[in-house]
């Protein structure tokens, strides 16, 4: 993914002055090596023709903090109250996240007053009358093996003031947010508010989107289990186009803006013949389009299978109105129906008889638990947002950057969406791995 230049400077609220009961984990006489130092830089781009330029033309080269404990913390565990909310779609890893922070404020850092924000930011505002549930590890025990979130979630913008409001009666130093890209602009808008008022709440988001499009964050949690799940479907799409004369398998998958998804289950389990992603558009009709691309495939091998995300082919929708839902994302035209619709009409005309599978996983992916890899990952990223949080720090995501756990400032990356380059390796071997482009001929 191509960066661009941006501050990677993490907010603080203050001196971080007080010793962390981490040290209380160290057998004595043994090297402190469990601390991460405030000056520990992880490389944003770390293609060498970069560095190497950088370096003759002596430019400062952009590093993100490390995450991880700090020796020095800036909150009194004592005196410190915590709120966890979760936001936005449902997806694998949200209690393990949930979890994972409150074993860590209560068993690690000493920290007694853990929050629960029900359903979202909805659970801030008083007229939603939404209960508060109080965490500490007895009411998070098993959670990592049931899907969804314990806390609920919402979907909907909420009155910032009134958020802030809620967290200065709360008497909260730290919120805790776990959303995709919506609520990390509420997150900075939150923080925003905070910091204009003079508070001292940190505010530590960690990005979710089983998508995997946060700009600056390499993987999203639960995407791991989204492709183990995903490649069920493509092997039930294959078994059933193979069964049958004619045979084909569509199966739509999640994507709004950002064909990843589709992409890796493609190449996780080698049965697709297409790919459509949204990064690219798609021509339906003509000799050169998809439907004669299908044709040619259904004539040499009597049958395909075929990966659709669903933000894919938005350009063969006539020009309308667009509609939003209730967080201002953009209703998407159904792009798997579109195609059955299409496919079906396409065959019928030439005379072709065919049998047409349609399977859409999308819900059953993302209100799953998660698999064992995302259940570690999760434990990383909740355990790493408590330590930047007990620091001092704010308005910041913790992220996984190049091989580490990375602070990356709200600023860098709210607003902002990572898309897959189709020049690139990922698109490429999708491309080799299906052969679609043998089928797409004149």
């Amino acid at each position: 993914m191509k960066t661009q230049n941006f501050n990677t400077d993490i907010p603080t609220l203050g001196e971080a002055k007080i010793i962390s009961p981490l040290k209380n984990h160290t057998k004595s006489g043994e090297p402190v090596k469990r601390f991460v130092s405030d000056e520990a830089r992880i490389i944003v781009d770390v293609q060498m023709d970069h560095l190497v330029a950088s370096r003759k033309k002596k430019k400062k080269i952009i590093g993100f903090d490390q995450a991880g404990p700090r020796e020095k913390i800036y909150f009194d565990p004592s005196k410190l109250k915590c709120a966890i909310v979760t936001c936005g779609g449902l997806c694998p890893g949200l209690n393990d996240i949930i979890r994972s922070m409150v074993l860590e404020l209560h068993h690690i850092y000493n920290v007694k007053t853990i929050y629960g924000i029900r359903h979202g930011l909805q659970g801030f505002i008083p007229d939603f009358e939404h209960d508060v549930m109080d965490l500490n590890p007895d009411s998070v025990s098993g959670i990592q093996n049931t899907g969804g979130s314990i806390l609920g979630s919402s979907r909907g913008t909420q009155d910032i003031g009134m958020i802030v409001d809620c967290l200065e009666r709360m008497n909260i130093g730290i919120l805790f947010l776990v959303g995709g890209d919506g609520t990390l602009m509420a997150s900075k808008r939150i923080a925003d508010k905070i910091e204009k008022r003079n508070l001292k709440i940190s505010v530590i988001a960690i990005p979710k989107t089983i998508d995997n499009d946060i700009y600056l964050v390499s993987r999203s949690f639960g995407f791991d289990t989204a492709v183990d799940v995903a490649t069920l479907a493509i092997k039930g799409a294959h078994n059933e186009a193979e069964a049958y004369p004619n045979g084909i398998g569509l199966i739509k998958l999640m994507g709004r803006h950002s064909g990843f998804l589709a992409a890796t289950a493609a190449l996780a389990q080698q049965d697709a013949n297409f790919v459509l992603i949204p990064e690219v558009d798609i021509s339906l009709n003509g000799k050169t389009g998809f439907l004669q691309a299908l044709e040619n495939r259904i004539i040499h091998r009597k049958h395909a299978v075929i990966i659709v995300a669903e933000g894919a082919g938005q350009n063969l929708f006539d020009d309308q109105e667009k509609e939003f839902d209730p967080s201002g994302n953009v209703i998407l035209q159904d792009i798997g129906l579109f195609l059955k619709d299409k496919i079906s009409q396409w065959f019928k005309a030439k005379n072709i008889p065919i049998s047409l599978k349609y399977i859409d996983p999308s819900y059953i992916i993302r209100s799953l638990s998660a698999n064992a890899n995302d259940s570690v990952f999760c434990g990383f990223l909740g355990r790493d947002a408590v330590h930047a949080g007990m620091a001092g720090k704010t308005k910041l995501l913790i992220s996984f950057w190049n091989n580490h756990y990375v602070h990356v400032p709200m600023d860098a990356s709210a607003g902002k969406r990572k898309n897959m380059d189709p020049h690139e390796r990922l698109w490429q071997s999708v491309l080799e791995a299906t052969g679609q482009d043998a089928f797409f001929t004149d």
